[in-house]
Formats: C-alpha cells, structure tokens, sequence
C-alpha cells in the first residue's frame, strides 16, 4: 500500500515466558507458537500490505543480535536499537522521526513483534481502512480486538459512536481508555459489548503523530525535533525523552482517537497459559515434549523439546524445561512469572535470566 510503514516495537523481555525467553533471547525472537519466531510471523503478516524496506523494528542492545537473526530481509539500517529502555512513547517518537525523514506523507502502522494473530488477511483489510480513515480525519486510529472472555489481564477501549466507513470496516470513535478491570468489571464489559482489548496497534499519520506528542509531551516533542535535524544526536537525546508508555503519555491523553473493532483470531500469547492454548493436545492436556506419561492429570501444559515427562495427579500445572532452569507452577499463576525472574536477578544468579 502506497505511502504506509509499520514500527514493530521489539523492545520487550517477555519475562512471563521464563526460562524459555532470556535478555539475549526474547520471547519475540522464539517460535512459541508455530515453526518460525512470533517477530517473524509479526512481519509476514505485515508483508501483505508494507515492503520490508518501509518496515522498521524497535528494540534493545541485549537481544539486537537475535532480532537481526529473525528478519534477515529487514534492512540493517531499519532496526533501531534503543540507547536504554525507557517504554514505548520515546521508541515510537524516534520510529515517527525516522519514518517522517523518508515520507513526510507517510502513514505508520505501530504494532507489537509478540502476538498471534490467524487471520492474517482480516487483519491487513483493517490496516487499510484504518491508513484510510487516519489519512482523512489526521486521528490516531486504534485496532482493537472483539473481545470472547471476561480477561482481566488486558487494558480495554470504550467504544463511542461510529463515525464512518473506510474500505470493509466501520470506524468509530474510543470513548475512554480503561485500566486493566476486576473480575466483575470485566464480564460486565463483555456483556455490555460496548468495549474492545487494548491489542496496542495504531495507525496516524506523521502529521497527527507529530502533532500529538507536541500536544501531549512536548519536552519529547522538542527532542524529536533535535533528532530529526541530527540522527547521530539520538544518543545525546535519548535521556530527554520522556520515559512513558504511548498509552498514558498521548493515547488516554488525547480526544482525537478512533478505533476498528477487529476479530481475527488474535493472542497476545503474553503467558505459558495463553500459549499452551496454541500447543498441540498431549496426553493430559497440551504440550510439547518427546513424550508425555500421564497418570490421572488434566490440564496441564508442557514445554520440554526432547525430554520425556511423566505427569501424576495433576491438574492445571505448567512445566517448562530447559538445559538450565525448571519452571513448575500452577496455570492460573502465569501473570506472576515476572516477579519470580525479579527475584532470580536480585539473587544474582547470572546467567539465568
């Protein structure tokens, strides 16, 4: 599509995905759900509509050399590799800098490198109403995801009136953002069906970009304005960059959003659980591993390539095995993982994170 480019932001650890994912090894760079790394999978998607020469992947020092190893036919000079971690308001304004330099005109997807999504083709349809409508109205265009559970884990859109169509999807505007909700707070959203998943996909134009960290960080915005000038000046800058998320920083700020509803098959595959929701059926419930004993267990998963694992009396247990950790634990514990890799740092086990 004429004038559109994407930003995959590839910044993140994956820490609940521990110890399969590690610093130099993020989540992003493993195929954990399929045969080819879920960045990789991110960019074929993407491909239908973006070239690789207008793709362009965020991300950190640590795991530079294993994101380069998993898109091999994105250009060196398109992989822009943060001085330090700051979130993700500073990496989109740089991704909007560079992008401006090549296409002041430009349209730019923003989507992150660790999700699944199976309708790959309902997803690119999106994309292009939403570079349609973004490009007429100069609004930043939010995909979000219909959602079929009452998930606590995600930040929500609240759905406003429509406002138009653009190709084969009707465009509405976000009335709020919302927090991550309670139990009962998210089946009242789900039976409401006035609200959306916070996927964390957007879709502007430099010009709204721009115009929306001028309004919302501008101590960003005139940083940005340093880089554009200077590129080398992005290591001097980078410290004047306002170390917040995009959603706090402009996307809950800012009364110009707008949103396509979108159900396509997506997972944010964001713990061992979600992921096992994608391994293939194993005797006692799903798993990877060269084989799988069970002896009255259910609902367990397994992630053990090459080992034989035999399972007792268990119900919704997870076990994940590599050369040098072992991570046991209950299902319904999957979100927690992050606090146990904190405490492994704070034990200085090196190596292991």
């Amino acid at each position: 599509m004429e004038g559109l480019y994407a930003l995959i932001l590839a910044g993140g650890r994956g820490t609940r995905f521990w110890p399969v994912s590690r610093k130099s090894m993020p989540k992003q760079c493993i195929a954990i759900a399929g045969e080819t790394p879920l960045l990789a999978q991110t960019i074929e998607r993407l491909n239908l509509l973006i070239p690789p020469e207008r793709i362009l992947v965020a991300t950190g020092a640590d795991m530079e050399d294993a994101v380069r190893q998993a898109v091999p036919d994105i250009p060196s000079e398109n992989i822009l590799v943060e001085p330090w971690g700051r979130n993700t308001a500073p990496c989109i304004g740089w991704g909007l800098v560079e992008v401006g330099r090549r296409d002041s005109n430009a349209v730019l997807v923003v989507c992150p490198s660790d999700h699944l999504i199976h309708d790959k083709h309902g997803l690119a349809e999106a994309i292009k109403s939403a570079a349609l409508s973004a490009k007429t109205t100069n609004k930043i265009v939010t995909l979000g995801i219909t959602p079929d559970r009452a998930e606590t884990g995600f930040g929500y859109l609240e759905l406003g009136p429509p406002v138009g169509e653009w190709g084969q999807n009707t465009v509405h505007t976000v009335a709020q953002f919302v927090e991550k909700p309670d139990p009962a707070t998210a089946e009242k959203y789900l039976a409401g069906g006035k609200h959306l998943w916070n996927a964390g996909m957007f879709v502007f134009s430099v010009g709204a970009g721009r115009d929306a960290y001028r309004t919302h960080l501008p101590k960003t915005a005139e940083a940005l304005e340093r880089i554009s000038r200077d590129p080398k000046a992005i290591q001097i800058e980078w410290g004047n960059l306002e170390a917040t998320s995009i959603d706090y920083g402009i996307m809950e700020r800012s009364r110009h959003i707008l949103t396509i509803p979108l159900d396509v098959g997506w997972s944010d595959v964001g713990t061992w659980s979600a992921a096992g929701e994608t391994m293939p059926d194993a005797p006692g419930g799903r798993g990877v591993a060269k084989a799988i004993v069970n002896r009255d267990s259910e609902n367990c998963i397994i992630h053990a390539p090459g080992k034989t694992v035999a399972i007792l009396g268990l119900e919704g247990i997870v076990v994940v095995d590599t050369p040098d950790a072992l991570l046991v634990m209950s299902a319904d514990r999957s979100q927690q993982v992050g606090d146990v890799v904190r405490q492994i740092e704070e034990m200085e086990l090196d190596g292991v994170t």
